[in-house]
């Protein structure tokens, strides 16, 4: 199960990187389609984080749950997946400042929305399955 949310993560960064990329490249064709799936990414990001920081105020009362560890799986939180998700994330973030760079004060600069998006599932699978210390 845990697994869904890594390849949903790489799988919202794919989709974001080739439409941002074919957007700086094409702008006047394909500049729609980036922001389109910017937008997308960043609305279901926005969900996806408020689901985790309910799922973690619940378990928050049992165990010590800290927003590096929800967010950046920091520590012993989730070895297993931490290199998926950070590096699904870290690409998402690189391809968004690097176009809107590319294209300033066009539409293609709210790609730099997307990033919450991993964000987003880094939080989610943390809430769901992360290793948390005891309160």
């Amino acid at each position: 199960m845990n697994d869904r949310i890594v390849r949903a993560s790489w799988a919202g960064t794919a989709v974001f990187s080739v439409t941002a990329i074919a957007g700086a490249i094409a702008p006047h064709q394909l500049s729609g389609a980036s922001f389109a799936v910017a937008v997308a990414l960043f609305v279901v990001g926005c969900i996806v984080f408020l689901r985790s920081l309910v799922l973690a105020a619940g378990r928050s009362r049992t165990e010590s749950i800290d927003v590096t560890g929800l967010y950046f799986l920091t520590g012993d939180v989730a070895p297993a997946v931490r290199g998926h998700l950070l590096g699904s994330l870290v690409v998402e973030a690189t391809v968004a400042f690097t176009t809107a760079a590319v294209r300033p004060y066009t539409i293609l600069a709210a790609g730099v929305l997307a990033p919450v998006y991993g964000l987003g599932l880094c939080g989610l699978w943390a809430a769901r399955f992360g290793k948390f210390p005891p309160r």
